[in-house]
């Protein structure tokens, strides 16, 4: 049985242009990109795990690539970019840089990841791989539209303090019909 996609993303996937690309940031072995890939989204799934990714290898919509993204150079083009961006419970703060670059315009980054606090509950529990208060907020400050936000804890699918974020590249909004005019908006539910 798949696993089921992060609710965050599940949520805020309705801002993706309609058959986007999508990177998939340390996939593991793919719920987001199978997710994705079966809403018609082209996908880029990323991980060091090859034998992880090897498990997407027949999935039409979903390109594969085996790179070690804290230990080697950013394994894409600078001009490559993508739709949305999802990362989901991984953390490797000077990333931050080379996702928003990689965001097209009117792209959407997707992100949710552990917490400070979670130690006092379980793992991972290194402050490295724990977000700060705000962090989030501050890595996107000045260069992408924050949409969403969120820091707290959660009891499903296991008690965890999270922080998560949803922003938007530029401001393509959404096209709603009876828009008032002013600053763009952005549906908040799908």
């Amino acid at each position: 049985m798949e696993a089921a996609p992060s609710p965050w993303v599940a949520r805020w996937a309705h801002l993706v242009a309609p058959g986007g690309a999508v990177l998939d940031v340390a996939a593991g072995s793919g719920r987001h990109a199978r997710w994705f890939a079966a809403r018609g989204f082209s996908v880029l799934a990323i991980d060091r795990d090859a034998d992880a990714l090897g498990s997407m290898s027949a999935i039409s919509r979903i390109d594969t690539l085996t790179a070690d993204i804290e230990n080697a150079p950013w394994p894409l083009p600078g001009d490559r970019t993508f739709d949305a961006i999802v990362v989901t419970n991984y953390l490797h703060r000077p990333l931050f840089g080379h996702l928003i670059d990689a965001l097209a315009p009117g792209g959407v980054l997707i992100y949710e990841t552990f917490a400070a606090g979670n130690g006092s509950i379980g793992k991972p529990s290194n402050p490295a791989f724990l977000l700060e208060p705000g962090e989030l907020l501050e890595a996107v400050r000045g260069r992408l539209r924050v949409i969403a936000y969120e820091d707290g804890f959660v009891d499903d699918p296991r008690p965890a303090y999270v922080q998560r974020i949803c922003a938007v590249r530029g401001e393509k909004p959404l096209t709603i019909g009876n828009t008032p005019s002013g600053p763009p908006r952005f549906a908040l539910t799908g």
